[in-house]
């Protein structure tokens, strides 16, 4: 592993990598907002160039994340801040909290049934199968179900980033050949199937789809979050 050069002060790495990583993500988004390719999405542009940079200048990961460990923190505010959307949205959840319910309990089994298999048909084992299971939840959420089941939390938020960037391509997939007229469906195969980044594609369809889409993504995560000590048990 790559010490970071002693002739650079601690702070320095801190604020290049930090205003770096900052910087790429606001070009990317202004991009994406003006030519909305997929390759142009801060959760593809962003970390291609991260590590195109890490590796041209023969910089470790452990470098890159400890110069930017602030940033990972603030995932516990955003994490609290997934109150308001519940809360505005309280109406949408007393009018629909059937189909919530049963499509939250079936999205969230089928995709830990399908990342236990998938680490299975791959032989990955330990660590790597239990940071794989909440790929299907948001960045938020994931970091600490992985913590939570005995994961690795960093390497969790990747295979997160991954499933969104896929969950996107598949859902639009889907979309072609299903016929799913009604919002609530359309903004619920986005939320559940590629969070993060299936809000901001159900945003692009429709409000309403870009709502039901928030909704749904916040309430797998909480439940996710509330049903980790009963899977890491299960685990153990």
């Amino acid at each position: 592993m790559n010490q970071p050069d002693p002739s650079i002060p601690a702070l320095a790495w801190t604020a290049f990598w930090s205003a770096t990583t900052i910087g790429l993500y606001a070009v990317s988004k202004a991009a994406h907002r003006r030519w909305p390719h997929l390759w142009l999405s801060p959760l593809v542009f962003t970390p291609v160039v991260l590590i195109a940079l890490a590796l041209a200048m023969h910089e470790s990961y452990a470098q890159y994340i400890r110069s930017t460990h602030w940033l990972v923190m603030l995932l516990g505010p955003a994490t609290v801040a997934f109150a308001v959307p519940i809360y505005e949205q309280r109406n949408t959840i007393r009018r629909y909290w059937p189909a919530l319910a049963i499509g939250v309990a079936a999205g969230s089994s089928a995709a830990m049934s399908s990342a236990w298999a998938l680490a299975s048909l791959l032989s990955l084992d330990g660590n790597l199968r239990l940071s794989l299971l909440p790929r299907s939840v948001s960045t938020p959420f994931a970091m600490t179900i992985s913590a939570d089941i005995g994961g690795v939390p960093d390497l969790t938020a990747v295979f997160v980033i991954v499933t969104g960037v896929f969950g996107v391509m598949l859902g639009e997939a889907i979309l072609r050949f299903l016929p799913l007229k009604s919002p609530l469906a359309r903004g619920a195969l986005f939320g559940m199937g590629a969070h993060g980044a299936g809000v901001a594609r159900a945003n692009q369809i429709g409000d309403q789809e870009g709502t039901i889409a928030g909704l749904v993504m916040v309430l797998v995560g909480l439940v996710n979050v509330l049903a980790a000590p009963l899977v890491g048990m299960l685990l153990r």
